[in-house]
């Protein structure tokens, strides 16, 4: 399984990268993806390495591409490309983070109560939850973490922002479902609940919907990323997704 759906996955994603940014710049093994309007958004300004790259030249490529920037993020997709990278991006001081590329293999669940929701339904949630979350960045840094959404709308052929609401219509939990239905590839990307929402079964009918969403798509490979030393990924294990892959991320302030 981990051949085919992997190639595919990591296609799909540098494929995302280069369409959601506004410029592009070609580097060796890969490129540097940029949206000047969300300068303090790591995920809109960052290098992609979807190649063969000189592990030890790629400090210094990222440099070049980043550093204009207050911050590096550099995501390396193939998992023997990143191993190779490791020691000198850490040496050239770099954090290292492993994501698991998790694809669901269970059952396809019914459609739930979730449904597709307007980015203006997300604000109000997106802004609560990013200042629990970052309680001392100021407000410019909590608009474009909650702006840059509107940017994921090119990343893909068909971008859906899927949201669970409570009882009074506020959207209690979301996700972003991005899907290219010619290549078979769906992405679920960004679940996420509100504080005052938890442990309300938000989550999952966001997941399931988005599941069904995909398949009634005709996307056969369903997929999302989970930090490999946190929780969800043992949430999203329970709900049918399997580990295929990981991509690798280098941050530095």
């Amino acid at each position: 399984m981990t051949g085919p759906h992997l190639s595919r996955i990591n296609r799909f994603m540098a494929a995302f990268a280069r369409r959601q940014a506004t410029r592009t710049v070609a580097l060796p093994g890969g490129f540097a993806a940029f949206d000047d309007l969300f300068p303090q958004s790591r995920a809109n300004n960052q290098v992609v390495i979807d190649g063969a790259v000189d592990a030890e030249a790629l400090p210094a490529l990222a440099e070049d591409a980043l550093g204009h920037l207050p911050h590096r993020l550099v995501c390396v997709l193939d998992e023997d490309t990143a191993r190779a990278c490791v020691g000198p991006m850490v040496r050239a001081g770099y954090t290292h983070s492993g994501y698991l590329v998790m694809v669901h293999t269970g059952p396809v669940p019914d459609r739930a109560s979730a449904e597709e929701v307007s980015l203006d339904a997300l604000r109000g949630p997106l802004t609560t939850r990013w200042r629990g979350i970052l309680p001392d960045v100021d407000d410019e840094v909590v608009r474009q973490l909650v702006d840059r959404r509107e940017s994921r709308l090119r990343g893909a052929d068909d971008v859906r922002f899927i949201g669970s609401r409570a009882a009074d219509g506020e959207v209690a939990s979301w996700a972003d479902l991005y899907l290219d239905p010619a290549a078979g590839t769906a992405q679920i990307e960004d679940l996420m609940t509100s504080q005052a929402h938890f442990g309300r079964g938000h989550a999952d009918a966001v997941l399931a919907t988005a599941l069904r969403l995909a398949a009634e798509a005709g996307c056969g490979t369903r997929f999302l990323t989970a930090d490999a030393t946190d929780w969800p990924r043992h949430w999203y294990g329970r709900r049918g997704f399997e580990v295929v892959g990981r991509s690798h991320v280098f941050e530095r302030e």
